[in-house]
C-alpha cells in the first residue's frame, strides 16, 4: 500500500458490502487501509493504520454502533468520516448529525456517489483545517524539523494542505506521478507522519504555535 494515497478505513459488519466498497475504490486515488467489522476492530485500526478518512456503517451488530465510533474519532483522532446508512429513523439521524460527519451515503449506492462524497469530505476537511490559520510558512515549518523541506517539497505541502490528490498535483506542477509520490514520501518522513490528515493536522499546529 502506498503512503501517498488517501487511506480509507471501512467499518462495515456485512462483508459483501465492505468488499463492494473496496472494489468501487480500486484504481482510484483512494486506498483501503483496512476493513473493520465491529467497533473494537475499528478502534484498533484507527490507532495503528492512521487512515485519512473513515466510512462508518451506522448500524453494526456489536456493542457499539457507527455513531459511537464517530464520537471516538472526534475525541481521539480527528479525521473526516462519512456515514453509510439505510436508516431514516429521526432519532438515529439526529445522533448521527450531532457528530458532524463529512457526509452520508445511503444504501444502495454506486461508485460515482461514493467517490464524489469522499472527495468532497477530504476537500472540506482541508478547508476547515485552514480556517483562522495563516498561510503556510516554509521558514516556520522548517524551524520545527530536523531535516528541512526543500522549496519543491513545500510547493507540494501547500497543495496537500489544499486537499489536492496526486494527479492534481502532477497537473499543477507539470511533473510525473512517480516524482510526486517520491516527494510526498520524503515529506511524510521529514514531518514524521503516516497520512495526509496527520500531515495537515501537524501543519495546522505548527502554524498556530
Amino acid at each position: 500500500m502506498s503512503a501517498t494515497e488517501f487511506k480509507i478505513l471501512i467499518v462495515e459488519d456485512e462483508p459483501i458490502i465492505a468488499e463492494g466498497i473496496a472494489l468501487h475504490l480500486k484504481n482510484s486515488h483512494f486506498c483501503v487501509s483496512d476493513i473493520a467489522y465491529d467497533a473494537d476492530e475499528a478502534v484498533t485500526s484507527l490507532q495503528k493504520k492512521n487512515p485519512d478518512i473513515a466510512i462508518l456503517d451506522i448500524n453494526l451488530e456489536s456493542d457499539k454502533d457507527g455513531i459511537q465510533i464517530a464520537e471516538y474519532i472526534n475525541k481521539v483522532c480527528p479525521i473526516p468520516f462519512i456515514f453509510l446508512t439505510s436508516y431514516s429513523d429521526e432519532a438515529i439521524m439526529e445522533r448521527a448529525k450531532a457528530t458532524s460527519p463529512a457526509g452520508f451515503i445511503v444504501k444502495p449506492f454506486n461508485k460515482n456517489t461514493l467517490i464524489a462524497t469522499l472527495e468532497i469530505a477530504i476537500s472540506n476537511f482541508s478547508r476547515s483545517s485552514q480556517n483562522h490559520v495563516p498561510h503556510l510558512s516554509l521558514t516556520k515549518i522548517n524551524r520545527q524539523l530536523t531535516d528541512s523541506l526543500s522549496d519543491r517539497e513545500f510547493e507540494i505541502v501547500q497543495l496537500l494542505y489544499d486537499g489536492k490528490n496526486n494527479q492534481e498535483i502532477c497537473d499543477l506542477l507539470f511533473i510525473a506521478m512517480n516524482t510526486v509520490k517520491r516527494h510526498i514520501t520524503n515529506i511524510y518522513f521529514k514531518l514524521d507522519v503516516k497520512s495526509r490528515t496527520e500531515a495537515i493536522s501537524l501543519l495546522r499546529t505548527i502554524m498556530l504555535a
